[in-house]
């Protein structure tokens, strides 16, 4: 579904606005937040609305005991603010990296820990609701009943009037209590007719599940539950589904916070995973399934508790391994990523222009297995291969997963049948077709099945009485057309290698640099979608006007950062699209140009680093305005552009030798084209300096200064450059690593990435290099260096920004313990983002940086520190532009407090 506008409003009065003029147009309005569903809730052919984007204010309230959020902010987000005060939001979806507070809400959404105990519905203290008449309530204000009733007295009386009609009617009470003892996100939640008395309480509590069908939540305010922090995970591998479903009771008595249930395909799939333990990997595997199972506690003591209450139990288990829990944190990643991967390998290894769907259902517990064994049996019948069943086993809620080509008039009416039946099933067993994931386009005809009669007209006038025009999201929750599920089904067309795996959740866009100026990963790749969908249908015009703004949008405001990549949970980095399309923009001339910057990066590296010093001797806004002059004429994307607040050029790499060396240090190119901040030296005499106060030898090779990772080429997408920087420089490296017996060492993060990612590309075209190794200058300081110095002067306070590079390489614990070796108040901003500098990035499009940034810097600028620092010289400078603050190399800091 295409809208016909998108507005992006920043405040309730213009959220009023639009309500307005969708009703005097008579055009539907949709908000799209971040949900935890992919069923069609947020899409619409008349006006979206992105509340993303404006709406992202947060504060905590006693000391962590609430919290008062704006639906832009993620769970993600508002969590890591709470976690210093040993707290956390109630509903723990999976997708909390991607779903916003408005999606969560919209949803009712919950997760692997929750239930129906710590939901979005038990947890939610008051809201503020703008009504589709414009309308404003703040629900926790003390005469906000009374003022419900005097500016909405329809809306009050009739809500009255369901809530008195629920209780008199005793089908309606029993069916209510039954179906709402489970997780059940189907249709409106008329459960609040029977838990609340005041209608502005039953407002509340309606609007939570209504998926922007009845308001816009303007502003939740939720009570916060204690973080368990103490954990305890184990992956039970049981001879059969029944071995696993008979050991439930036992399991929930034992008082695990946790357990997940896998099938055996879905065994089969996760033996397939790198990270697989021994046990499962050497199973062979013939209808088993498997538990993972977690205990959650405040603390030590209360765990051991726990640990120890239970023994018997999970001894006792009809296990087909031995059952061991652990609380090491990567064991524990890996067990996780054993249930979470499921969907990464199933939805990844999907046949190409087809669409995966992740549905959930809930039944109770006791007809669990029964409904596991009918859903396998509805997959052969189908010939639906691959199907996985995963999923919260405590609760009943079980999550499948198929892929379908939906653009296949045969396959379509295969879905329809296995739907069908799949409906039968799940209500035969008295369940719920939804649990957590929102009713959305999907489940809305079977809401009146689900329900009866009488509870749907009644879900039918609690729409009337909020949106009497019906114009809020409509043919979402419910739907009087039985088929329209089967209506406006996204298609995915083939379109290239690197992005047809995506579906489209969204994960990648929290992360994302540009994402609040231009697009966002996902955004790029239905772009282009679109254009393969425009160009089948032979509508040039719509493809010509596609292929003009992507360019701009898509291509030149990518960081191509990779930080998507690590979100993603099928594994794309949308950077290598965007650098395959720059390289296939790049003239023959400018790839000739670059092959001879190759050859000649050390003088074309002194070069800059000189022009840069002459310009810092210059007036700012003369240099700036030559700048401007030459971008006019050659292209934003060419010249960069100056400004005052850049650095002198840096010094010469020279090589050094040393006597039984343990490392060869690799002197990042950027340190001479980019000189060190004011009262620095620059990371390169502070690392030395520091290996040699700790009696630790290293060695910089002959040649360094006409080497480089390669990254200024890979970025840019100049293919012939980057090729001959790789034959230059890794059987350089490794000569002098003696065939790889010493780690390479490199001083900017994302030059450390740089040559991974250039050993990767040598070794897939054939090369081998695969002895050599790369280690991160912070890495091998925390490793070799630091624990030889003594901090004589230690730092009052210090922000530390963490690059994208460094969360990608895995050592940002390692920065911040070093960092915390030398001051004992260390900040590390909830609200860090990559700074998109990206090399030459920031100077090409400052407003990409700009953008990347602002949160991040209005967090750090709320106070003053000591010290800034980071581990890479772009990111340096385009922190220092966005703070106002002089970031140096989190090593020179390291250098200056530990001196004699």
């Amino acid at each position: 579904m295409v809208p016909q506008a998108v507005a992006t409003p920043s405040t309730i009065a213009e959220i009023a606005e639009l309500y307005r003029q969708s009703h005097t147009r008579g055009i539907p309005l949709t908000f799209r937040s971040g949900g935890t569903s992919l069923s069609g809730q947020a899409v619409t052919e008349g006006i979206l609305v992105d509340t993303r984007h404006h709406f992202r204010s947060l504060e905590v309230l006693d000391a962590g005991a609430r919290v008062r959020v704006q639906p832009g902010m993620t769970v993600r987000q508002v969590n890591a603010r709470l976690a210093r005060f040993g707290r956390k939001l109630g509903p723990d979806p999976a997708s909390e990296i991607a779903c916003t507070i408005g999606g969560v809400v919209a949803n009712n959404s919950s997760g692997m820990a929750c239930g129906t105990a710590q939901n979005s519905y038990q947890t939610v203290e008051s809201m503020v609701v703008v009504l589709p008449s414009g309308t404003i309530i703040d629900t926790g204000e003390t005469d906000a009943d009374e003022r419900l009733r005097q500016l909405e007295p329809a809306l009050y009386a009739g809500l009255a009037r369901l809530r008195d009609r629920v209780r008199c009617n005793p089908a309606s009470v029993a069916s209510i209590q039954r179906q709402f003892s489970m997780k059940n996100t189907m249709g409106y939640g008329v459960n609040s007719f029977l838990d609340f008395e005041r209608p502005l309480d039953i407002v509340t509590h309606l609007m939570i599940g209504s998926e922007g069908t009845l308001g816009f939540v303007a502003e939740v305010t939720f009570r916060t539950v204690p973080l368990l922090a103490q954990v305890a995970t184990g992956l039970a591998l049981f001879p059969s589904l029944n071995a696993a479903t008979a050991a439930l009771p036992a399991l929930v008595a034992a008082g695990l916070g946790t357990i997940e249930l896998m099938d055996a395909t879905s065994l089969r799939v996760a033996q397939t995973q790198p990270d697989s333990t021994p046990e499962l990997a050497a199973l062979a595997i013939d209808g088993h399934a498997a538990l993972l199972l977690e205990y959650l506690a405040e603390n030590a003591d209360d765990l051991a508790r726990q640990r120890a209450a239970g023994d018997a139990t999970l001894t006792a288990l009809d296990l087909v391994t031995p059952l061991s829990l652990t609380s090491n944190s990567s064991e524990r990643a890996n067990l996780w990523h054993i249930r979470k991967g499921l969907y990464t390998t199933v939805a990844g290894a999907r046949p190409s222009g087809t669409t995966a769907l992740l549905e959930d259902v809930v039944v109770p517990v006791p007809r669990l297995l029964d409904t596991c064994e009918s859903l396998i049996s509805l997959f052969d019948a189908h010939n639906y291969e691959e199907s996985v069943i995963f999923g919260h086993a405590k609760d009943g809620n079980i999550h499948f997963m198929l892929n379908e080509h939906f653009d296949e008039s045969a396959s379509l009416a295969r879905y329809e049948r296995f739907t069908a039946e799949m409906v039968d099933l799940v209500l035969g067993q008295g369940g719920s077709l939804k649990a957590e994931h929102g009713t959305g386009r999907i489940m809305a005809p079977f809401v009146r099945r689900q329900y009866g009669d009488e509870l749907y007209a009644v879900m039918k006038e609690i729409k009337a009485l909020f949106d009497p025009k019906g114009l809020l999201n409509p043919g979402v929750v419910l739907s009087d057309e039985p088929d329209s599920y089967l209506a406006n089904l996204k298609l995915a067309p083939t379109v290239e290698e690197e992005v047809d795996r995506c579906v489209e959740c969204g994960y990648c866009e929290p992360v994302c640099p540009s994402k609040d100026i231009t697009m966002t990963p996902r955004q790029r790749i239905v772009i282009r979608r679109e254009m393969k969908t425009a160009e089948t249908a032979g509508d040039t015009k719509l493809l010509a006007e596609l292929r003009r703004d992507y360019e701009y949008d898509g291509i030149n405001t990518c960081a191509v950062d990779g930080m998507c990549q690590v979100a993603c949970p099928v594994n794309i980095n949308t950077g290598d699209l965007v650098r395959r399309l720059r390289a296939e923009n790049t003239s023959a001339l400018e790839q000739t140009a670059w092959l001879g910057a190759a050859t000649s990066w050390g003088t074309m590296t002194q070069l800059g680093g000189l022009a840069l010093t002459v310009a810092d001797t210059m007036p700012a806004p003369l240099v700036t305005a030559v700048t401007k002059v030459g971008r006019a004429l050659l292209g934003a994307d060419t010249v960069p552009l100056y400004d005052g607040a850049l650095p002198g050029g840096g010094a010469k790499r020279r090589p050094r030798a040393a006597t039984d060396p343990v490392a060869v240090y690799f002197t990042a190119c950027i340190g001479t084209m980019f000189g060190p901040a004011a009262d620095g030296a620059g990371v390169a005499d502070a690392f030395l300096t520091l290996c040699d106060r700790a009696g630790v030898s290293v060695m910089v090779p002959d040649g360094i200064d006409s080497f480089c990772c390669g990254t200024p080429w890979k970025s840019k997408g100049n293919t012939r450059g980057y090729d001959r920087m790789t034959e230059a420089v890794l059987p350089a490296l490794l000569t002098v690593s003696r065939g790889g017996e010493l780690p390479i060492v490199c001083d900017a993060a994302s030059c450390t990435e740089g040559l991974e990612t250039m050993q990767a590309n040598a070794r897939a075209a054939g090369g081998d290099f695969a002895a050599l190794r790369f280690v991160d200058a912070v890495e091998f300081v925390g490793e070799y260096v630091i624990d030889r110095l003594t901090v004589t002067a230690p730092i009052a306070s210090l922000a530390l920004h963490h690059t994208c590079s460094s969360t990608q390489l895995g050592i940002n614990d390692t920065m911040t313990s070093i960092a915390k070796r030398i001051s004992p108040d260390v900040h590390v901003p909830v609200e860090w983002s990559c700074c998109a500098f990206a090399g030459d990035r920031g100077l090409l499009h400052p407003e990409l940086t700009a953008s990347a940034t602002a949160r991040e810097a209005a967090e750090v600028t709320e106070r003053s520190y000591a010290a800034y620092a980071s581990a890479n010289r772009t990111c340096e400078l385009g922190m220092s532009r966005a703070t106002g603050q002089e970031y140096s190399h989190v090593l020179e800091l390291v250098e200056q407090a530990t001196r004699p």
